[in-house]
């Protein structure tokens, strides 16, 4: 039985949190995998599988929901982020990607998952997925000419591949109004690996970016920090105070 769920024992789990809603700035950020909790109610709280693959990547995006807090409080931004594990139901893809309910991940499988029928994922979708991309929608829409921030992480390798030399990565589609210029302001960080759509591409129909940006023209980008170096709560700050001008300034750039 995993011990790594701090919601486990909470019969009113609640998908989404927003921090400063009432918060002014353009900026909006959205935390897709922010948390590794397995609701009560997907087998008792339990995936079954070892507490540390629970504290790690597979589950949640580490640190990302510390930056992205801070980011939030520099630049005046709300912060939406999941409460639920990845593993329960990916919000970061669309409902008919086949990867929204992982059985395997990076060497681990996910028994409780294994068996996971259509009407198991229509639940998942129904309690979790959709109603974290409706409070996204909700902040989103309620502000002036909105520009959206998605804040995750990876991990530094994935077992048995090669170590992934990026500190930072700037992911997007087709849209490059502002990772464009925020690719060229962190390239001229002398001390900073950038990865241009790695260590994954950002055009991944259905995610959170093309549902929330992308399918309405609003500018947005999506950046990934390597995991390791955002665990500690002192490297999340530190991140997110190197990150916000870079990010203000890319805003300003792109005039948009």
């Amino acid at each position: 039985m995993s011990k790594a769920n701090p919601q486990r024992s909470d019969p009113e789990f609640s998908p989404v949190t927003i921090d400063g809603a009432a918060r002014s700035g353009r900026w909006v950020i959205s935390v897709d995998h922010a948390a590794n909790a397995v609701p009560p109610c997907v087998n008792g709280g339990d995936l079954q599988i070892a507490p540390a693959d629970m504290a790690r990547h597979i589950a949640y995006d580490v640190g990302a929901l510390g930056v992205a807090q801070h980011l939030g409080e520099i630049m005046d931004a709300p912060v939406v982020a999941a409460r639920f594990s990845r593993l329960v139901i990916d919000p970061n893809r669309g409902e008919d990607d086949p990867t929204l309910v992982m059985k395997l991940y990076d060497g681990t499988i996910i028994p409780t998952n294994r068996q996971v029928d259509e009407a198991e994922i229509e639940r998942r979708l129904a309690k979790f997925h959709r109603p974290y991309h409706a409070a996204l929608a909700r902040v989103i829409a309620a502000r002036q000419n909105p520009v959206l921030l998605a804040v995750h992480s990876f991990t530094p390798q994935f077992r048995g591949r090669a170590l992934r030399p990026w500190q930072v990565g700037v992911l997007y589609a087709h849209d490059t109004r502002l990772a464009a210029p925020l690719l060229d302001l962190l390239r001229a960080e002398d001390d900073l690996c950038v990865g241009d759509n790695q260590p994954y591409s950002g055009a991944l129909g259905g995610d959170a970016m093309d549902r929330h940006a992308l399918q309405s023209g609003r500018p947005h980008v999506l950046i990934e920090l390597r995991n390791d170096l955002i665990e500690r709560p002192e490297d999340q700050k530190a991140w997110a105070v190197r990150l916000a001008p870079i990010l203000d300034q890319a805003l300003r750039d792109a005039q948009v």
